[in-house]
Protein backbone atom coordinates (compact mmCIF):
# COMPACT_ATOMS: atom_id res chain seq x y z
CA UNK A 1 0.00 0.00 0.00
CA UNK A 2 2.73 2.43 1.00
CA UNK A 3 4.77 1.46 -2.05
CA UNK A 4 1.86 2.24 -4.42
CA UNK A 5 1.38 5.66 -2.82
CA UNK A 6 5.09 6.43 -3.17
CA UNK A 7 5.04 5.34 -6.82
CA UNK A 8 2.01 7.53 -7.54
CA UNK A 9 3.61 10.55 -5.90
CA UNK A 10 6.86 9.96 -7.77
CA UNK A 11 5.07 9.62 -11.10
CA UNK A 12 3.11 12.83 -10.57
CA UNK A 13 6.25 14.68 -9.54
CA UNK A 14 8.08 13.51 -12.69
CA UNK A 15 5.13 14.54 -14.89
CA UNK A 16 5.00 17.98 -13.26
CA UNK A 17 8.75 18.41 -13.72
CA UNK A 18 8.47 17.47 -17.40
CA UNK A 19 5.69 20.03 -17.90
CA UNK A 20 7.62 22.86 -16.24
CA UNK A 21 10.87 21.93 -17.97
CA UNK A 22 9.17 22.33 -21.36
CA UNK A 23 7.53 25.62 -20.31
CA UNK A 24 9.01 28.20 -22.67
CA UNK A 25 8.57 31.91 -23.43
CA UNK A 26 5.65 31.24 -25.79
CA UNK A 27 3.79 29.36 -23.03
CA UNK A 28 4.45 32.16 -20.55
CA UNK A 29 3.15 34.76 -23.01
CA UNK A 30 0.07 32.61 -23.71
CA UNK A 31 -0.81 32.28 -20.00
CA UNK A 32 -0.16 35.99 -19.34
CA UNK A 33 -2.33 37.06 -22.28
CA UNK A 34 -5.19 34.82 -21.19
CA UNK A 35 -4.94 36.06 -17.59
CA UNK A 36 -4.99 39.68 -18.77
CA UNK A 37 -8.03 39.11 -21.01
CA UNK A 38 -9.95 37.32 -18.26
CA UNK A 39 -9.06 40.06 -15.74
CA UNK A 40 -10.15 42.87 -18.06
CA UNK A 41 -13.40 41.06 -18.91
CA UNK A 42 -14.13 40.54 -15.23
CA UNK A 43 -13.41 44.20 -14.50
CA UNK A 44 -15.81 45.36 -17.22
CA UNK A 45 -18.57 43.02 -16.02
CA UNK A 46 -17.97 43.91 -12.37
CA UNK A 47 -18.69 47.61 -13.04
CA UNK A 48 -22.20 46.84 -14.30
CA UNK A 49 -25.30 44.98 -13.19
CA UNK A 50 -24.20 42.11 -15.46
CA UNK A 51 -22.20 40.79 -12.50
CA UNK A 52 -25.45 39.37 -11.13
CA UNK A 53 -25.93 37.35 -14.34
CA UNK A 54 -22.39 36.01 -14.06
CA UNK A 55 -23.12 34.75 -10.54
CA UNK A 56 -26.31 33.10 -11.81
CA UNK A 57 -24.36 31.40 -14.61
CA UNK A 58 -21.84 30.11 -12.09
CA UNK A 59 -24.69 28.54 -10.11
CA UNK A 60 -26.10 26.93 -13.29
CA UNK A 61 -22.72 25.40 -14.17
CA UNK A 62 -22.33 24.12 -10.61
CA UNK A 63 -25.78 22.48 -10.78
CA UNK A 64 -24.86 20.96 -14.16
CA UNK A 65 -21.70 19.28 -12.88
CA UNK A 66 -23.29 18.15 -9.60
CA UNK A 67 -26.34 16.68 -11.34
CA UNK A 68 -24.06 14.81 -13.76
CA UNK A 69 -21.80 13.56 -10.98
CA UNK A 70 -24.69 12.14 -8.90
CA UNK A 71 -26.69 10.91 -11.92
CA UNK A 72 -29.68 13.25 -11.43
CA UNK A 73 -31.08 12.54 -14.89
CA UNK A 74 -34.06 14.93 -14.94
CA UNK A 75 -32.21 17.93 -13.49
CA UNK A 76 -29.18 17.27 -15.66
CA UNK A 77 -31.37 17.15 -18.80
CA UNK A 78 -33.01 20.51 -18.00
CA UNK A 79 -29.72 22.28 -17.25
CA UNK A 80 -28.11 20.74 -20.33
CA UNK A 81 -30.96 22.08 -22.49
CA UNK A 82 -30.41 25.55 -21.02
CA UNK A 83 -26.69 25.44 -21.72
CA UNK A 84 -27.26 24.38 -25.33
CA UNK A 85 -28.67 27.84 -26.06
CA UNK A 86 -26.40 29.53 -23.53
CA UNK A 87 -24.12 31.19 -26.09
CA UNK A 88 -27.02 32.96 -27.80
CA UNK A 89 -28.49 33.94 -24.44
CA UNK A 90 -25.15 35.36 -23.31
CA UNK A 91 -24.86 37.50 -26.44
CA UNK A 92 -28.37 38.86 -25.91
CA UNK A 93 -27.97 39.49 -22.18
CA UNK A 94 -24.51 41.02 -22.37
CA UNK A 95 -24.93 42.92 -25.65
CA UNK A 96 -24.42 46.37 -24.04
CA UNK A 97 -21.36 45.17 -22.12
CA UNK A 98 -19.85 43.45 -25.19
CA UNK A 99 -20.33 46.55 -27.32
CA UNK A 100 -18.82 48.80 -24.65
CA UNK A 101 -15.86 46.43 -24.24
CA UNK A 102 -15.14 46.50 -27.98
CA UNK A 103 -15.43 50.29 -27.98
CA UNK A 104 -12.95 50.52 -25.11
CA UNK A 105 -10.52 48.26 -26.94
CA UNK A 106 -10.78 50.48 -30.01
CA UNK A 107 -10.16 53.65 -27.98
CA UNK A 108 -7.43 52.26 -25.73
CA UNK A 109 -3.77 53.07 -25.96
CA UNK A 110 -0.89 51.00 -24.64
CA UNK A 111 -0.14 53.65 -22.01
CA UNK A 112 -3.75 53.47 -20.75
CA UNK A 113 -3.56 49.80 -19.83
CA UNK A 114 -3.59 49.25 -16.08
CA UNK A 115 -2.76 45.62 -15.42
CA UNK A 116 -2.99 45.57 -11.67
CA UNK A 117 -5.79 48.13 -11.12
CA UNK A 118 -6.05 50.81 -8.47
CA UNK A 119 -4.73 49.98 -5.01
CA UNK A 120 -7.28 49.82 -2.24
CA UNK A 121 -7.08 52.46 0.48
CA UNK A 122 -6.72 51.59 4.12
CA UNK A 123 -9.85 50.85 6.13
CA UNK A 124 -9.50 53.93 8.35
CA UNK A 125 -9.11 56.17 5.33
CA UNK A 126 -12.18 54.63 3.73
CA UNK A 127 -14.27 55.21 6.86
CA UNK A 128 -13.15 58.84 6.94
CA UNK A 129 -14.09 59.26 3.27
CA UNK A 130 -17.55 57.80 3.87
CA UNK A 131 -18.14 60.11 6.83
CA UNK A 132 -17.06 63.08 4.73
CA UNK A 133 -19.38 61.96 1.91
CA UNK A 134 -22.33 61.66 4.30
CA UNK A 135 -21.70 65.17 5.64
CA UNK A 136 -21.40 66.53 2.09
CA UNK A 137 -24.62 64.89 0.88
CA UNK A 138 -26.53 66.01 3.97
CA UNK A 139 -25.38 69.61 3.61
CA UNK A 140 -26.13 69.60 -0.12
CA UNK A 141 -29.63 68.22 0.34
CA UNK A 142 -30.35 70.72 3.10
CA UNK A 143 -29.37 73.61 0.81
CA UNK A 144 -31.22 72.19 -2.21
CA UNK A 145 -34.31 71.60 -0.09
CA UNK A 146 -34.26 75.18 1.20
CA UNK A 147 -33.97 76.48 -2.38
CA UNK A 148 -36.58 73.98 -3.70
CA UNK A 149 -34.09 72.80 -6.30
CA UNK A 150 -34.81 69.34 -7.68
CA UNK A 151 -32.08 66.73 -7.30
CA UNK A 152 -31.57 63.00 -7.86
CA UNK A 153 -28.47 61.40 -6.32
CA UNK A 154 -27.60 57.70 -6.63
CA UNK A 155 -24.99 56.27 -4.26
CA UNK A 156 -23.57 52.97 -5.48
CA UNK A 157 -22.99 50.09 -3.10
CA UNK A 158 -22.16 46.50 -4.13
CA UNK A 159 -23.92 46.46 -7.52
CA UNK A 160 -22.10 48.69 -10.00
CA UNK A 161 -24.06 50.97 -12.30
CA UNK A 162 -21.57 51.51 -15.10
CA UNK A 163 -24.26 51.07 -17.74
CA UNK A 164 -26.34 53.81 -16.11
CA UNK A 165 -23.34 56.12 -15.66
CA UNK A 166 -22.50 55.70 -19.36
CA UNK A 167 -25.74 57.52 -20.26
CA UNK A 168 -24.49 60.72 -18.61
CA UNK A 169 -21.32 62.78 -18.39
CA UNK A 170 -18.37 61.37 -16.47
CA UNK A 171 -16.95 63.81 -13.92
CA UNK A 172 -14.86 61.77 -11.42
CA UNK A 173 -14.42 64.54 -8.88
CA UNK A 174 -14.38 64.87 -5.13
CA UNK A 175 -17.94 65.80 -4.11
CA UNK A 176 -18.63 69.09 -2.39
CA UNK A 177 -21.85 70.96 -1.56
CA UNK A 178 -20.93 73.74 -3.98
CA UNK A 179 -20.31 71.34 -6.88
CA UNK A 180 -23.51 69.37 -6.24
CA UNK A 181 -25.60 72.55 -5.99
CA UNK A 182 -24.11 73.88 -9.23
CA UNK A 183 -24.86 70.65 -11.09
CA UNK A 184 -28.52 70.69 -10.02
CA UNK A 185 -28.96 74.43 -10.63
CA UNK A 186 -31.96 74.68 -12.96
CA UNK A 187 -29.92 76.34 -15.72
CA UNK A 188 -27.22 73.68 -15.66
CA UNK A 189 -27.16 71.28 -18.64
CA UNK A 190 -26.89 68.31 -16.25
CA UNK A 191 -29.60 69.24 -13.77
CA UNK A 192 -32.34 67.03 -15.25
CA UNK A 193 -30.43 63.76 -14.91
CA UNK A 194 -29.21 61.72 -11.98
CA UNK A 195 -25.87 62.03 -10.22
CA UNK A 196 -23.87 58.84 -9.58
CA UNK A 197 -21.63 58.56 -6.52
CA UNK A 198 -19.06 55.76 -6.80
CA UNK A 199 -16.42 54.92 -4.18
CA UNK A 200 -17.05 58.22 -2.37
CA UNK A 201 -16.45 60.28 -5.52
CA UNK A 202 -18.81 62.14 -7.82
CA UNK A 203 -18.52 59.76 -10.75
CA UNK A 204 -21.09 61.00 -13.29
CA UNK A 205 -24.03 63.39 -13.73
CA UNK A 206 -26.89 63.84 -16.15
CA UNK A 207 -27.58 60.09 -16.17
CA UNK A 208 -30.83 58.44 -17.20
CA UNK A 209 -32.42 55.99 -14.75
CA UNK A 210 -35.00 53.28 -15.44
CA UNK A 211 -38.48 54.23 -14.24
CA UNK A 212 -40.29 51.93 -11.85
CA UNK A 213 -42.92 49.70 -13.43
CA UNK A 214 -44.83 49.34 -10.15
CA UNK A 215 -48.48 50.15 -10.91
CA UNK A 216 -49.27 50.70 -7.22
CA UNK A 217 -47.06 53.78 -6.91
CA UNK A 218 -48.95 56.89 -5.86
CA UNK A 219 -49.92 58.99 -8.86
CA UNK A 220 -48.69 62.21 -7.31
CA UNK A 221 -45.10 60.97 -7.54
CA UNK A 222 -43.10 62.72 -10.25
CA UNK A 223 -40.43 61.44 -12.60
CA UNK A 224 -37.55 61.81 -10.15
CA UNK A 225 -39.27 59.72 -7.50
CA UNK A 226 -40.27 57.05 -10.04
CA UNK A 227 -36.71 56.93 -11.34
CA UNK A 228 -35.39 56.62 -7.77
CA UNK A 229 -37.70 53.68 -7.14
CA UNK A 230 -36.80 52.17 -10.51
CA UNK A 231 -33.06 52.05 -9.89
CA UNK A 232 -33.61 50.83 -6.30
CA UNK A 233 -35.61 47.90 -7.71
CA UNK A 234 -32.73 46.65 -9.88
CA UNK A 235 -29.77 47.51 -7.62
CA UNK A 236 -28.79 47.97 -3.98
CA UNK A 237 -28.05 51.69 -4.43
CA UNK A 238 -29.19 54.34 -1.98
CA UNK A 239 -31.09 57.04 -3.91
CA UNK A 240 -31.78 60.55 -2.60
CA UNK A 241 -34.46 62.76 -4.13
CA UNK A 242 -35.17 66.45 -3.50
CA UNK A 243 -38.52 67.66 -4.80
CA UNK A 244 -38.39 70.93 -6.71
CA UNK A 245 -42.05 71.63 -5.88
CA UNK A 246 -42.14 70.98 -2.14
CA UNK A 247 -38.42 70.90 -1.31
CA UNK A 248 -38.97 67.65 0.63
CA UNK A 249 -36.16 65.11 0.85
CA UNK A 250 -36.89 61.47 0.03
CA UNK A 251 -34.79 58.31 -0.11
CA UNK A 252 -35.25 55.02 -1.99
CA UNK A 253 -33.63 51.76 -0.87
CA UNK A 254 -34.50 48.19 -1.88
CA UNK A 255 -37.68 49.08 -3.79
CA UNK A 256 -39.06 51.31 -1.07
CA UNK A 257 -39.35 55.10 -1.04
CA UNK A 258 -39.47 57.15 2.15
CA UNK A 259 -40.65 60.73 1.80
CA UNK A 260 -40.39 63.82 3.96
CA UNK A 261 -37.07 63.02 5.64
CA UNK A 262 -35.30 65.36 7.98
CA UNK A 263 -31.57 65.97 7.66
CA UNK A 264 -30.96 63.87 10.79
CA UNK A 265 -32.95 60.97 9.36
CA UNK A 266 -31.06 61.19 6.08
CA UNK A 267 -27.74 61.11 7.93
CA UNK A 268 -28.80 58.04 9.92
CA UNK A 269 -29.86 56.23 6.77
CA UNK A 270 -26.62 57.03 4.93
CA UNK A 271 -24.53 56.08 7.95
CA UNK A 272 -26.28 52.73 8.29
CA UNK A 273 -26.21 51.81 4.60
CA UNK A 274 -22.80 53.17 3.62
CA UNK A 275 -20.62 52.92 6.69
CA UNK A 276 -17.75 50.43 6.34
CA UNK A 277 -18.04 49.68 10.05
CA UNK A 278 -21.63 48.44 9.86
CA UNK A 279 -21.95 44.65 9.78
CA UNK A 280 -24.20 42.97 7.20
CA UNK A 281 -27.82 42.87 8.38
CA UNK A 282 -29.68 39.70 7.43
CA UNK A 283 -32.84 40.52 9.37
CA UNK A 284 -36.18 40.79 7.62
CA UNK A 285 -36.64 44.41 8.67
CA UNK A 286 -36.14 46.94 5.89
CA UNK A 287 -33.29 49.47 6.39
CA UNK A 288 -35.75 52.37 6.14
CA UNK A 289 -37.95 50.87 8.86
CA UNK A 290 -34.93 50.03 11.00
CA UNK A 291 -33.17 53.37 10.75
CA UNK A 292 -35.87 55.99 10.28
CA UNK A 293 -37.67 55.38 13.55
CA UNK A 294 -39.25 58.46 15.15
CA UNK A 295 -37.25 59.81 18.06
CA UNK A 296 -38.97 61.84 20.81
CA UNK A 297 -42.14 62.11 18.78
CA UNK A 298 -40.42 63.19 15.57
CA UNK A 299 -42.22 62.66 12.27
CA UNK A 300 -40.79 59.51 10.64
CA UNK A 301 -41.79 60.55 7.13
CA UNK A 302 -44.15 58.94 4.67
CA UNK A 303 -43.59 55.64 2.97
CA UNK A 304 -44.31 55.47 -0.74
CA UNK A 305 -43.63 51.89 -1.73
CA UNK A 306 -47.32 51.31 -2.28
CA UNK A 307 -50.22 53.78 -2.24
CA UNK A 308 -49.13 55.81 0.77
CA UNK A 309 -47.97 59.21 -0.26
CA UNK A 310 -47.79 62.88 0.61
CA UNK A 311 -50.21 65.47 -0.67
CA UNK A 312 -47.87 67.43 -2.86
CA UNK A 313 -46.54 66.20 -6.15
CA UNK A 314 -42.76 65.61 -6.30
CA UNK A 315 -41.23 66.09 -9.67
Amino acid sequence: MLESVINAVTTNAINAFNVFSSFGFADFFDVAAMAFIIYQAFKIVRETRAMQFVKALAVIFAVYFISGRFNLIGLHFIVDALLNVGIIALVVLFQPELRRALEQVGRSKISDINVFGTPVSGESERVAQIQELIATLSASCRALSAQKTGALIVVEREIKLGDVAATGTQIDSKPSPELIENIFFNKSPLHDGAMIIRENRLYAAGCYLPLSGNMEIARDLGTRHRAALGISEVSDAVVIVVSEESGKISAAVDSRLQRGLSEAQLQRLLTYTLSAESAPDHSAKHPLSKILQPKNGANPGKSAKSKKSGKKKGK
